[in-house]
């Protein structure tokens, strides 16, 4: 055998060795791919099985610790509480992105044509009953206000407090943004009295916040400022006023004294089964509510 045959030889036995160890390393890898892949289709279906509660800022704080008794007591359930405003929720349960939808306010009849559009039975569930409360800083000598003081102060026809009974000086509104259903809410039954077609709006110097919580941080910041928030984020950081001589308080809320309050609500899938049915069920049973009360809300049962 001469040296160019025996090359020729030693050559192929080279690639076939090469072939041989590529087809095992791809093997390999497709093996390793297979396992990726079945561990992120795992993954996939726990991501999938938590339950999506989100919406409403006012009841994000009650929802999240309903979830977590409820979670204690149901070790394999998975639920995830988050806000974004009243008008998320509603929004991710007609789309299907969420399986509970929270909200402090009711769904509009435009909302509700959209479920049945999308072939959607959605259920209006009470969880509770909120006041929403006025709130000034703690320094305003000012304690009690009529609606219509209220609701001349929120459309910019009162703007300074001495036209109120309080000192000189000029009054900074603070509301919820637009997403929010206590923003909804309060526009349409204080600035426009309930009347449907009623076009008022909040003043055009009206400052817009996205949380209760920031609400209050400007209040305690700003001695001028007035705002509104929902009576479970209610402490003595701020100081809260009467409407019409009447507190913004549990018992008078409870017993439909006070005139600024509202139901706040879940909505859900009327024929829902699973976790969702179990959590709906949990919220309204008496454990349920005894958290609602907790939370400074006014229980629905």
């Amino acid at each position: 055998m001469n040296n160019k045959t025996g090359g020729i030889k030693m050559n192929l036995k080279k690639a076939l060795l090469v072939s041989v160890l590529s087809l095992s390393t791809f093997m390999g890898i497709s093996q390793e791919s297979h396992a990726f892949f079945g561990i992120f289709k795992k993954n996939k279906d726990k991501q999938e099985s938590v339950l999506q509660v989100k919406g409403s800022d006012t009841i994000v704080n009650v929802s999240q610790a309903v979830a977590e008794a409820f979670m204690n007591k149901n070790k394999d359930a998975r639920v995830a509480v988050t806000g974004g405003g009243s008008g998320t929720g509603i929004a991710g349960t007609i789309n299907k992105t969420v399986d509970i939808g929270m909200a402090s306010r009711n769904m509009s009849e435009k909302e509700w044509n959209q479920a049945k559009e999308a072939g959607l039975n959605i259920e209006e569930i009470t969880i509770g009953f909120d006041g929403i409360t006025l709130v000034v800083n703690k320094n305003n000598p000012v304690n009690n206000l009529s609606r219509e003081e209220i609701r001349g102060i929120f459309v910019g026809e009162i703007t300074n407090w001495k036209e109120v009974g309080g000192k000189d000086e000029r009054i900074l509104v603070l509301s919820r943004d637009s997403s929010s259903g206590t923003h909804v809410y309060f526009r349409d039954d204080v600035l426009r009295r309930g009347v449907k077609g009623a076009t008022e709006e909040y003043s055009p110097n009206a400052l817009f916040l996205p949380s209760n919580v920031a609400l209050k941080q400007e209040v305690i910041n700003t001695q001028g400022a007035i705002a509104y928030i929902g009576m479970g984020y209610m402490d003595d950081t701020v100081k809260s006023l009467s409407v019409d001589g009447i507190e913004p308080s549990f018992a008078n809320v409870a017993s439909k004294k006070y005139s600024i309050a509202r139901g706040v609500y879940w909505y859900a899938d009327k024929a829902r089964t699973g976790t969702a049915k179990d959590l709906v069920d949990f919220m309204l049973s008496p454990e349920g509510q005894a958290i609602v009360k907790k939370e400074g809300f006014v229980p629905a049962r």
